[in-house]
């Protein structure tokens, strides 16, 4: 079976910065919903459209086709007196940005009596390679293409 729109993928993966430093590889295989319903990135959609099982590749991408520039209106510094007990780096916050938008902010560094926040992806800024194999392409499932995500093994559970 050919990946195509409303296709099921299931891909082993590794990510490694621009120097080949191994920054993720994925545990077991990842299946995602192909065809435009984000997610995944665009240039690994592309790349992937009309593939078969036992495809493999390897993508170099810009920051702007992976997880964007690093937006440094993202990264905020806050009094820790505004923060429950027991906050610690690494930590994630919901949050707002100006705008009101609820936001996912990462706790980067606690200097004294403030917390530095960034809402930033962690890869963001940063060109990445990305390792592809396809071990599996199966038609998605009616609820699947309705919900917009895949169900089931490697995939999202309700």
């Amino acid at each position: 079976m050919k990946i195509e729109k409303d296709t099921v993928v299931t891909l082993k993966y590794k990510v490694s910065d621009a120097q080949g430093k191994l920054i993720e590889a994925s545990p077991e295989p990842m299946a995602y919903l192909h065809g435009g319903y984000e997610n995944t990135l665009p240039k690994i959609e592309e790349a992937l459209d009309g593939k078969e099982k036992g495809f493999q590749t390897v993508l170099n991408l810009a920051p702007e086709d992976a997880f964007g520039p690093r937006d440094e209106a993202l990264v905020r510094t806050i009094p820790k007196t505004e923060f429950p007990p027991g906050v610690k780096v690494g930590g994630q916050l919901q949050g707002r940005l100006d705008d009101g938008t609820e936001h996912v902010f990462t706790v980067t560094k606690i200097k004294g009596p403030v917390v530095l926040l960034d809402g930033n992806h962690p890869w963001a800024g940063k060109a990445l390679k990305f390792s592809l194999q396809v071990t599996d392409v199966r038609a998605a499932l009616p609820v699947e293409i309705e919900h917009r995500h895949v169900h089931g093994a490697h995939g999202h559970h309700h």
